[in-house]
């Protein structure tokens, strides 16, 4: 038995296609969804998404939003979505210097909130890629 699973940002479809199972980072911890789950709705976290398909597990980075889960069928609508072999690995380590150096730079609290928030999802790529590699 499968689940079918859509990742869904406002620009594209990242991902279409039935899988075994996932584990979903919330804003109240990490899920794990197989068939048959009980029908919920979730607010989605900055992290990593980790997708069983054909036996081997994927992951992907998502940038918060919300996931619906009900008869077999897993909707997932985030601010942004990357699979990890999509992310380049000097790019994302660059990416989390500079987010570090903003943070350390903000002086209003709006500052420290967006630069906290790009540390964040700088923090995701960076662990997909020490996951994968």
């Amino acid at each position: 038995m499968t689940l079918n699973l859509c990742v869904l940002t406002p620009n594209r479809i990242v991902w279409n296609s039935e899988v075994k199972e996932i584990i979903l980072s919330t804003n109240s911890g990490q899920i794990g969804v197989l068939p048959n789950h009980a029908p919920i709705a979730t607010a989605v976290d900055i992290g990593i998404l980790r997708i069983r398909f054909n036996d081997q597990w994927l992951t992907m980075a998502l940038m918060g939003g919300f996931a619906r889960i009900g008869n077999n069928e897993i909707t997932i609508l985030v601010n942004d979505a990357e699979k990890s072999s999509d992310i380049d690995p000097e790019e994302a380590r660059k990416t989390l210097e500079i987010a570090e150096a903003n943070l350390r730079k903000a002086e209003s609290k709006r500052q420290t909130i967006e630069a906290n928030l790009a540390l964040r999802r700088a923090r995701t790529r960076v662990e997909i890629i020490n996951t994968v590699s």
